[in-house]
């Protein structure tokens, strides 16, 4: 009887069993991405210091330099010492500034936010009423000429890279129209045309992936006997199709989430935004190799979090998926 009842026990908590996998899992993905940031310097040909700071750099200040950066150490003790100064807020200082990279991370981290949460919200508010609607206009196979002109223009936005969309609408709307700021984050709008830039390709492909799994969804038992209550026709696509076609949606945003994070590297260079993509694309000509560290590592974490809050909804959307089975 004791035996029955302890088998059972770990059955009835569901949430906790999935809790610790997917927290063993972001610990373990954690541990990997901040030991392949770490060995970022040491897989370096050659020596990092003397490439970051010239060949012509007196030897005085390049040994200085590699002393101050604990590159003299053994290889376990600098390890020992990035994981203690991880922890306590020390994540290196600037080769090329002097400034404490984590300094650096909290000036430029809001600007990249600014960018990508606004175009993340266009994304989804765009992608989900626009594949649904087009859901229902074409099920059965009925429009196919708007089918056809919705899935070439979805394919062709989703296929121009971000930056080419980025250079294009600097030259229409800010150059030769001049209703936006060409760059910089400080004028009125100059928030508009990166965020469509950042949202465009990502809207595309979402709106496609809704517009398959409504589909999907609409042919289901449960639709045709909402239908045969004679449900409103709002009700039975609002209320009852679309949320079972955001599983795979949310999973996509997800991606899609973290995917525009680091398109806002070169977003940010076509419009010289000062956030962390401007920054890391200036360290890497620079060869400023911690401050590239640090911002390799923020971007990282935020994939690792995103990755971790979509496991986490879908499980709440669909309790009987095996993401919360033991």
């Amino acid at each position: 009887m004791t035996s029955a009842v302890a088998t059972a026990g770990p059955r009835t908590s569901p949430w906790l069993s999935f809790g610790l996998r997917r927290l063993g899992r972001f610990a373990v993905s954690l541990w990997v991405l901040v030991t392949t940031a770490f060995l970022m310097i040491q897989l370096i040909p050659g020596d990092p210091v003397r490439a970051a700071l010239g060949l012509t750099a007196p030897a005085e200040l390049v040994n200085a330099r590699r002393a101050a950066l604990g590159l003299d150490d053994p290889l376990w003790k600098q390890y020992a010492d990035y994981l203690a100064g991880l922890f306590s807020g020390d994540w290196g200082t600037s080769m090329t500034t002097g400034v404490p990279v984590a300094d650096v991370i909290g000036d430029r981290l809001p600007a990249t936010l600014q960018l990508a949460l606004p175009a993340f919200v266009v994304v989804i508010a765009v992608a989900i009423p626009l594949g649904l609607l087009f859901a229902v206009l074409t099920r059965g196979g009925r429009r196919r000429g708007g089918e056809l002109a919705f899935t070439s223009a979805t394919v062709l936005l989703a296929a121009i890279p971000e930056f080419l969309v980025a250079v294009a609408l600097v030259a229409f709307f800010a150059v030769r129209l001049g209703w936006f700021p060409v760059a910089g984050s400080e004028a009125p709008g100059a928030l508009v045309l990166p965020v469509i830039a950042l949202a465009l390709g990502p809207a595309s492909v979402l709106s496609r992936i809704v517009r398959v799994e409504t589909l999907s969804v609409l042919g289901n038992d449960f639709i045709r006997t909402a239908r045969a209550k004679r449900l409103p026709a709002r009700l039975v696509y609002l209320r009852h199709a679309l949320p079972n076609a955001l599983t795979a949606t949310l999973t996509m945003g997800g991606l899609m989430l973290t995917g525009m994070v680091a398109g806002t590297v070169l977003v940010e260079n076509v419009f010289a935004w000062p956030g962390l993509g401007s920054t890391i694309t200036q360290s890497i000509l620079q060869k400023d190799y911690p401050q590239v560290q640090g911002i390799v590592l923020v971007y990282g974490i935020g994939v690792l979090l995103v990755n971790l809050a979509v496991d986490v909804l879908l499980a709440v959307l669909d309790p009987r998926s095996t993401i919360r089975e033991d």
